[in-house]
């Protein structure tokens, strides 16, 4: 089950994109980020429209089934995000990963919280950035990691031009369209392997 946030306390670990030089000798410090606070959506429930006449089985369409990953694969010296149905491969991306002195960390995790427009706090004056295309974290969080208390995870970013690089403090940076179309094949608990 997908969850939505109210306010995604993510730090350095994630988003230096618009840290200004002179505070990144205040990373160790102001480097520690919180567990996502999440609250499960709810969804009315619609009761159809009685009827004394059942439709013939013919006319009801097949139900469809959504295609879904069952694990993900980041290969770090290729710089890009793999998504697989047991062998197969659904789709990759291209994706900016942690720089020297903040990589991204390798070995076998799970995605472990997911959310939809999340909002970034900075850890130097506590200002939350507006959630959607221009917050540092893009429009979807995928975490599926701790660096000590840092979380690490995939998210959007407004400078797309990254996609590639080594830039971020750990996190995995992806194209708005690329972050949303990922969001869609995954789910909580799957693997993701980090080589």
């Amino acid at each position: 089950m997908k969850f939505n946030q109210s306010l995604l306390s993510i730090s350095l670990a994630c988003c230096a994109v618009f840290t200004p030089v002179s505070l990144l000798q205040r990373q160790a410090i102001a480097g520690e980020v919180s567990e996502p606070i999440t609250s499960e959506t709810t969804t009315p429930t619609l009761t159809p429209a009685i009827s004394n006449e059942a439709a013939p089985a013919e006319t009801v369409p097949p139900a469809e089934t959504k295609v879904m990953a069952t694990r993900l694969v980041l290969k770090l010296k290729e710089r890009k995000v793999y998504a697989y149905q047991n062998d197969k491969v659904l789709a990759s991306y291209p994706v900016a990963i942690g720089k020297k002195g903040w990589e991204t960390p390798k070995g076998n995790f799970v995605v472990r919280n997911m959310v939809v427009n999340p909002k970034w706090k900075n850890p130097w004056n506590g200002k939350i950035s507006a959630p959607g295309p221009n917050s540092p974290l893009g429009e979807r969080w995928i975490g599926f990691a701790t660096k000590g208390k840092n979380v690490i995870g995939f998210h959007g970013t407004p400078g797309e031009h990254v996609m590639g690089q080594a830039v971020s403090h750990g996190c995995v940076r992806m194209r708005n369209k690329d972050i949303k179309a990922l969001y869609e094949l995954v789910d909580k608990g799957i693997p993701v392997i980090v080589q």
